[in-house]
């Protein structure tokens, strides 16, 4: 039944598989697709998932550094809707592997002038080869797991450039209970949502390569974050401390 579901999914989004294999849909939905429809995303998501994000980064002042500051890395910026989350005086540096929201990334960087901007990189999180070792008292990175190549090749990047006491912070859409419904339509859902959303993986274990990890401390809550007609309702949210 999954196979079948599957295939009707694939009947109904055949003019993007078709664009997939003439290889014209990765650069559409990089530059123009992903940043509009993530932009929209974000707004219903931010409502949705507020007072978590609020209870997640209300310790951020706690990781300064021994000067004070406090220096913050975020892997996957995407349009800055994490900003208005973070203390006044914060020293953000942004990272993305799609430079392609500028527009929506100004935006938010004009609502939140209580932030000091650092730089912006265009890089993967399994490569913050431009980050120094050690360099900052927290790193950042929400829904952005789900569609790195490495999910541990990217946590290891996060503890190279975290001090000693530093803290990432995390919250993720993963896999459902595997008994249940929701599981059965990520299932059904991978294949297209993958295509459609740039490489965004439904059924990822998270908290799994988190309990790998070599963090000294380690938090995770699994919450439920609801949205409309998506199969990404089981959200998993914490931090932990190198």
């Amino acid at each position: 039944s999954v196979l079948l579901l599957r295939a009707c999914l694939a009947l109904l989004a055949s003019p993007i598989y078709l664009l997939s294999f003439l290889g014209m849909w990765e650069p559409f939905c990089r530059k123009v697709f992903f940043p509009f429809i993530l932009d929209k995303i974000c707004v219903v998501h931010d409502k949705k998932s507020k007072k978590h994000k609020q209870e997640l980064f209300s310790n951020l002042p706690d990781f300064r550094g021994p000067s004070g500051e406090l220096k913050l890395l975020e892997i996957g910026t995407g349009s800055g809707s994490n900003f208005q989350f973070y203390p006044p005086g914060c020293k953000v540096t942004c990272t993305d592997i799609n430079p392609n929201f500028q527009q929506s990334l100004s935006r938010n960087m004009k609502k939140n002038q209580h932030l000091h901007y650092e730089q912006f990189l265009v890089a993967a999180g399994e490569d913050l080869r431009q980050v120094p070792s050690g360099s900052m008292d927290a790193v950042v990175c929400t829904l952005v797991l789900c569609s790195v190549h490495s999910v541990s090749s990217t946590l290891r990047e996060v503890l190279r450039v975290l001090r000693p006491g530093g803290a990432f912070y995390f919250l993720e859409h993963v896999a459902a209970e595997h008994s249940s419904w929701k599981y059965f339509w990520q299932q059904v859902c991978y294949p297209t949502w993958k295509l459609v959303f740039a490489g965004c993986c439904l059924t990822r274990e998270l908290w799994k390569n988190l309990e790998e990890a070599k963090f000294s401390e380690l938090k995770i809550q699994h919450i439920s974050v609801a949205l409309p007609w998506m199969p990404i309702e089981p959200h998993i949210v914490g931090y932990g401390v190198k």
